[in-house]
């Protein structure tokens, strides 16, 4: 993958220890509805729960891809594999330069390693197909999230945007 040629990607299941990446569909949105339903997740991002309507909108919105032909929009949810249950999401914005990424893991699941786990899949599954860095933006008080970001191998750096600071990885 270099800067010239337009990158295409699809989400592809993944697999982490524990959990099931699974390539989000529409019909995903009750499940999430409920799984990421606590307000207390946007503390650091901002803005309030999506209603199921509201989140099968949006995901058919990522579904349907970016307008720029050279950006992928990957996106997947997070499932338990003892229980089946839907537990957060991970996504990846793929350009020519790289990736941006990001997770999100329900409260009631949190504190077990589960997004540390599917970000990590989800890294190592960009870094194998040639993705040649690696960004994500996390709040400077979130340190779970840092916590995430370090494990999937991306370093903090000086440059914040909008009061989040940009961790990265580059080959």
């Amino acid at each position: 993958m270099n800067a010239t040629e337009p990158t295409r990607l699809a989400a592809a299941p993944l697999r982490g220890a524990r959990l099931d990446l699974e390539p989000l569909r529409p019909d995903h949105a009750a499940e999430l509805a409920d799984a990421l339903a606590d307000p207390a997740l946007h503390a650091f991002v901002g803005g309030a729960p999506l209603t199921e309507p509201e989140l099968r909108a949006r995901h058919a919105r990522m579904l349907a891809g970016s307008p720029d032909p050279a950006v992928s929009w990957c996106n997947w949810v997070l499932r338990l594999r003892g229980s089946g249950e839907a537990v957060g999401t991970v996504q990846a914005t793929v350009g020519p330069e790289g990736a941006e990424i990001a997770w999100v893991v329900g409260t009631p699941w949190q504190g077990r390693g589960l997004a540390r786990e599917a970000a990590v899949a989800l890294s190592d599954w960009l870094r194998s197909r040639g993705v040649p860095a690696l960004v994500a933006h996390v709040h400077p008080d979130h340190h779970a999230s840092a916590a995430v970001a370090a494990a999937a191998g991306l370093a903090p750096t000086e440059v914040l945007q909008d009061g989040e600071r940009r961790w990265q990885w580059a080959r």
